[in-house]
């Protein structure tokens, strides 16, 4: 980079800091996952890319969300599957969390929509069957990988190519991010995923939570099954999750402890909870038009998520009754069948600027299914919620919230009208709801660092130093028994038990010493007298 026409020494050493960067720039390869895992991922990429850094996103040609435009390389491979073909798998998942919520490993396991999981896991074995593809990710001199492990394949990578890697994530399914980070989680308060307990257990639920994490080490490595078999089948060697997970040099979570529970963390764990969160933009018109219209009482926004476009038709029917009895007008993102009975003051909208309708002064209350994303911006614009969580960390992002009396929590599956009439009620009327949300926005803005420079930052660190060894526990080179000093405890118990044995038979040979000893002076006194 070359700078001229400048004479005086400011400009001069702007130039050589700028100069400076770049030449500090690396090279990063980036593995995303489809869906809204991608928004949050794509932002830290964009940053990344602003800074100089050369990244190449390798993803899969068949995609929702992936396909979009970005300044960087982008690598493609093809997949085993159509777009209608994971259309038709998801359509059949999301329509099974209207019949039965997953609360257990057990049920995870057994579900008859499992096809989607698998789906994504066959993207691995897509990838590395593109020979020119895999020579040149070889050849391209990466300093990290930049990874979503929800399909394992940026795991599986990073292995592959001996790459340091940072992983991005809301959280882990199973015990993986325990394990992985040799990190504790004692179940006595740290509840498991899928469960939707707070931190304050009853005997019944550390019962459960005990349960729970026994099914996890039982029928996780059944859940990756498929998975595994690849990645072996790519590593040419029997792997477990593991092995995947163990190699991790930086963690980025998106949470934080004013969603979270207080917990032991490692240090290469950084959290970067409301990393989604950003300044609110002007509204189009058109939602500047309903707002006005809304009058004194203000608005409600209500979403499901991107990745839910239908509600099974009594249901919606159910919502819409009580939506048409606030006097609030209800912004409602949903592309499915239009109720029957929608009431006047509900608008259906196909897509909706969520963020910055929360951060509207207007808005009273937010419908969401508690999906990590809605539930920071909800904290980030202080707006009370409803919530109807569906699947995943969902119930445990309600139950959070619920425990923090920041909203009510409605089971989706068995709420009625009147339920979710006096929900809504509740968090608009009941000013605790409104004092809690703000509390918990002004402890989450509290911060030094801002959750993107955060995350920016870290990525960065593994670049130029090839990872975070100097993170990396002592924990992941012990053995079960040792990490759990399982031979220190048998060791001192041994001595224990053998100094208690050594000074028993003392004991008992100078006692029988002794009685033996007063035995013959009695004997030889008895034979005197006689």
């Amino acid at each position: 980079m070359a700078c001229t026409g400048w004479t005086s020494p400011l400009p001069l050493c702007v130039c050589l800091l700028l100069t400076c960067g770049f030449a500090e720039a690396g090279k990063l390869l980036v593995v995303p996952m489809d869906g809204s895992h991608w928004f949050t991922m794509r932002s830290v990429v964009e940053k990344l890319i602003l800074r100089g850094h050369e990244v190449v996103v390798v993803m899969p040609e068949v995609s929702w969300q992936l396909g979009r435009s970005l300044n960087c390389t982008v690598k493609t491979y093809s997949t085993s599957y159509t777009l209608e073909d994971l259309d038709r798998e998801f359509k059949a998942f999301a329509h099974a969390q209207w019949k039965a919520q997953v609360r257990s490993i057990y049920s995870l396991l057994m579900g008859s929509y499992n096809d989607i999981f698998d789906l994504f896991f066959s993207n691995c074995r897509s990838l590395f069957k593109d020979k020119k593809l895999v020579e040149y990710l070889k050849e391209s001199s990466f300093d990290a990988v930049f990874l979503d492990p929800f399909d394992n394949c940026g795991l599986i990578v990073a292995k592959y190519f001996s790459l340091p890697s940072v992983v991005f994530a809301r959280g882990i399914l199973c015990h993986y991010l325990e394990e992985g980070a040799q990190c504790p989680a004692p179940l006595s308060y740290v509840p498991r995923i899928l469960l939707g307990f707070s931190d304050a257990m009853t005997f019944k639920e550390r019962v459960r939570n005990h349960i729970m994490h026994l099914e996890e080490h039982l029928l996780c490595h059944r859940f990756f099954k498929n998975a595994l078999e690849i990645a072996s089948e790519i590593l040419q060697t029997p792997v477990t999750e593991y092995d995947l997970y163990s190699h991790t040099s930086i963690w980025l979570l998106r949470t934080d402890f004013v969603l979270d529970y207080p917990k032991p963390v490692m240090p290469n764990m950084i959290f970067i909870g409301g990393i989604n969160c950003h300044q609110g933009k002007p509204l189009p018109m058109e939602f500047e038009a309903y707002i006005n219209a809304s009058g004194e009482h203000g608005i409600v926004v209500f979403s499901l998520g991107s990745m839910v476009s239908e509600i099974p038709e009594k249901k919606a029917m159910a919502i819409a009754d009580a939506l048409g009895k606030i006097p609030q007008t209800v912004l409602w993102r949903y592309t499915g069948t239009r109720p029957s009975n929608l009431a006047n003051n509900t608008i259906l909208v196909k897509w909706l600027p969520q963020n910055d309708l929360l951060g509207h002064p207007m808005t009273r209350a937010f419908i969401t299914h508690a999906g990590s994303h809605g539930v920071y911006e909800s904290i980030c614009n202080g707006v009370p919620m409803v919530m109807m969580p569906l699947f995943g960390d969902q119930m445990d992002n309600a139950k959070r919230m619920e425990t923090k009396g920041a909203g009510v929590t409605l089971n989706v599956l068995e709420m009625t009208s009147e339920d979710l009439e006096n929900a809504l009620k509740a968090v608009i009327n009941d000013k605790s709801y409104k004092e809690n949300i703000m509390r918990l926005s002004s402890l989450h803005k509290d911060r030094p660092v801002e959750p993107l420079d955060l995350a920016v930052f870290w990525v960065e660190f593994v670049m130029r130093h090839k990872g975070a060894p100097h993170l990396r526990p002592a924990a992941h080179d012990l053995t079960w028994y040792q990490y759990h000093s399982l031979d220190v405890i048998g060791f001192l118990l041994a001595v224990v038990l053998t100094v208690a044995f050594i000074t028993f038979k003392c004991c008992a040979y100078g006692y029988r010493k002794c009685l033996g000893k007063k035995g013959r002076v009695k004997k030889a006194h008895k034979s005197k007298t006689h």
